[in-house]
């Protein structure tokens, strides 16, 4: 790239990224910061004492103070609601379950009907995998605190102890240091009770359903309890406290009052300082002019970079990054004459010169890895297979030596001389399995009649099918084919030659061709013993033998199948075998001549 082109692209970002880092600095750090949390903690305090008003105002107005507080939340985007002087949220029968309790530490509650708070145990959202254990009629036991004639649960459990609900916050303060029925250092005292559930009560569809599900604002309840009950260092004076979870910074605000019974009661309220809508509000007069003058920066500098700069160099990158993975599918668009545009012809050339050197270089290992497990391959199967023919030779050389059995030497020499037909024709069979599986050979195609083939195969095997007095019976159509004729002849020399080896004497051996639309099946059915299915698919591995025994003493390489499924192979054409009401049949197809 020219030197111009990156000076201005280097005196440009370093303005821009100056000029709206010193905005923001000087906006957010040393004004906005602390005016939005005073301005908004002000407004709360104000709008707080309008609350308390108004709440003293509606008495015991259940469903007017569940109003007071959906429209503070509403209004403010601050969950508030009140907490008698237990510390338990008031009116929470919507969502409690109330007892009959039965025995009690506290003779008091003996024989009483009590309503049990279950925000301090659970989410409203998690109610429904502990739901059965709250039906009516469940025997429960409830360890808490009494004040005030208020029951403060901090441990609910079933009569089987396999279900518990707690207040760790409660529960740690009762069982961490202190014992049972102990004055409390808040005036309370500490509880034991067990009864039957009369009622599970759930709210529906009130702002209180929302205060149950908001956990954060629950824990703050519960903690602000757990000190009114137990640390007895509350003045009674209005509190704001600062909290912080996950980042997100809150401000509680806790305010007594007495009630019209003169007993005293708290407003509780916390908000967050980061509320996007309330903070977009703010910012709309504060931010007026700035995001006008950084949105004019930033299209004009966008336009210049994605014109002159960022738009070619991005497509560099994307399309070097692909090059990178060996995807060369891609090039550059060259659009210019400058140095850019011929960085993205050099890419382009490179491209296209890497993507030919390694479509090769892959070919050619691809060739290699298949000729080097070609050579292992046939070098294993001859090892194999060559032993057995060779020890046979080995003992019969060490028996005419020994001038044993001198009556039986043409015997010998006999089985020596199968033996070595024998290797020769596994050691052809294995060369020409060897080519056909190296990848290199390429089919000659032939068109010829299919029905002829056959027939000058049969007649060939007419002796090996009169020895077992097998019956043939053909059903062949004159069909012009195109193919490999020798390679063919070899398939269905193959398979004939095996149907033979596999069916009884006097049975039948079934040989069609079927035309189809553009294509003939080939099949030879044999009578005779089914193939497990579980070995229907090896018998086209090499020296697989349906019967070993059998398979030597008729002179079977184990090679035919192998070979007749790679010429398969080659020609591309679709070949099975399956087990039939009768026996067995193999099939190919070939295609018919147009």
């Amino acid at each position: 790239m020219k030197k111009g082109i990156v000076l201005k692209l280097f005196l440009m970002t370093i303005l821009l990224c100056m000029l709206i880092l010193a905005m923001i600095y000087i906006g957010q750090t040393v004004f906005f910061k602390q005016y939005y949390a005073t301005q908004k903690v002000n407004d709360i305090k104000t709008s707080i004492e309008s609350f308390k008003k108004e709440y003293l105002k509606a008495g015991e107005n259940v469903q007017a103070i569940k109003r007071l507080e959906q429209d503070f939340y509403q209004e403010h985007s601050t969950w508030i609601t009140t907490l008698n002087s237990a510390g338990n949220i008031k009116y929470t029968n919507d969502f409690s379950v109330k007892i009959h309790s039965d025995a009690s530490l506290n003779k008091d509650l003996a024989n009483r009907d009590i309503t049990i708070p279950l925000y301090s145990f659970i989410g409203l959202e998690d109610l429904e995998r502990v739901k059965f254990n709250l039906e009516q009629g469940k025997r429960i036991m409830i360890d808490g605190v009494m004040k005030d004639d208020t029951v403060v649960p901090a441990i609910l459990t079933r009569r089987n102890r396999n279900f518990l609900l707690e207040n760790k916050l409660l529960s740690g303060e009762l069982y961490g240091n202190r014992t049972e029925t102990k004055p409390l250092p808040a005036g309370g005292l500490q509880i034991y009770l067990t009864g039957k559930i009369k009622k599970l009560q759930l709210p529906a569809g009130s702002v209180r359903s929302t205060i149950y599900t908001n956990r954060v604002f629950i824990e703050q309840i519960k903690q602000f309890q757990a000190n009114l009950l137990f640390n007895d260092n509350y003045n009674g004076h209005a509190k704001t406290i600062n909290y912080e979870q996950n980042d997100v910074k809150y401000k509680i605000l806790i305010r007594p009052i007495k009630d019209v019974n003169g007993e005293t009661s708290y407003i509780f309220a916390m908000t967050s300082l980061q509320p996007i809508d309330e903070a977009l509000q703010m910012l709309e007069d504060y931010y007026v002019y700035l995001i006008i003058f950084v949105l004019l920066l930033i299209i004009l500098a966008s336009f210049y970079y994605s014109k002159k700069i960022a738009k070619p160099l991005l497509q560099i990158n994307d399309t070097t990054s692909k090059i990178a993975n060996l995807d060369f599918s891609e090039t550059i668009p060259v659009r210019s004459k400058d140095e850019i545009g011929a960085l993205s012809h050099n890419i382009n050339s490179l491209s296209t010169t890497l993507h030919s050197h390694i479509n090769q270089l892959q070919e050619d290992i691809e060739k290699e890895k298949q000729l080097e497990h070609t050579r292992k391959e046939f070098i294993s199967g001859v090892s194999h297979e060559l032993k057995t023919p060779l020890s046979i030779l080995k003992s019969c050389i060490s028996i005419l030596e020994d001038g044993v059995a001198k009556d039986k030497k043409d015997y010998y020499f006999n089985a020596m001389a199968k033996e070595v037909d024998r290797m020769d024709m596994l050691i052809v069979d294995m060369l020409e399995l060897a080519k056909f599986e190296s990848g290199t050979y390429k089919m000659e195609m032939d068109v010829f009649y299919i029905d002829q083939v056959i027939e000058h195969i049969c007649e060939q095997l007419a002796l090996d099918i009169a020895d077992k007095q097998l019956h043939v019976h053909k059903h062949l159509s004159g069909t012009k084919v195109v193919a490999n004729q020798h390679r063919i002849e070899q398939v269905i020399t193959n398979f004939i030659t095996n149907a033979i080896r596999y069916t009884p004497k006097n049975k039948n051996i079934r040989i069609s061709t079927i035309e189809e639309q553009d294509r003939v099946k080939v099949s030879v059915e044999n009578n005779g013993t089914h193939i497990a299915e579980e070995h229907l698919e090896k018998i086209w591995d090499r020296f697989y033998r349906r019967d070993t025994s059998r398979g030597r003493s008729e002179g079977s390489t184990g090679l035919g199948l192998a070979i007749s499924k790679n010429i398969l192979e080659l020609h591309g054409m679709a070949y099975g075998v399956t087990n039939t009401e009768y026996g067995v049949l193999f099939y190919f197809y070939l295609n018919k001549k147009e």
